[in-house]
């Protein structure tokens, strides 16, 4: 498998998601959209065009993220749980997921793309 080139990402706080976005650029990837909850990133899960994601586990309003790696992982798609580790139990279907630790550097997001493949 070649590494993941289209990375979703989804984020709910604005400034984390463009900083995410600036890593992607750095690294030599690009975004394939941005959704700051469930139901938008469904949607642009449905669109296609997604290699890889990145997903804040805990997202606005008390959403949590477990339908959209439930969805990607019925499509293939890998991803990365990204978290801020404050008690975020990851659900027993993603526990073998790799995890992006908050606060994001660009070493780790690298480092957490380069474990899908």
């Amino acid at each position: 498998m070649t590494a993941p080139q289209r990375i979703l990402i989804v984020e709910d706080e604005p400034l984390i998601a463009m900083m995410l976005e600036d890593f992607l650029d750095i690294l030599g990837k690009s975004v394939a959209g941005t959704a700051d909850c469930v139901s938008d990133a469904l949607s642009r899960i449905e669109e296609g065009g997604i290699d890889a994601a990145i997903l804040d586990v805990n997202l606005r309003g008390g959403e949590k993220s477990w339908p959209i790696g439930d969805a990607l992982a019925a499509a293939g798609i890998p991803f990365v749980l990204a978290t801020g580790g404050s008690g975020d139990a990851v659900e027993p279907a993603h526990r073998s997921r790799p995890v992006l630790a908050k606060p994001f550097t660009m070493d780790g997001v690298e480092t957490a793309l380069a474990e899908l493949g």
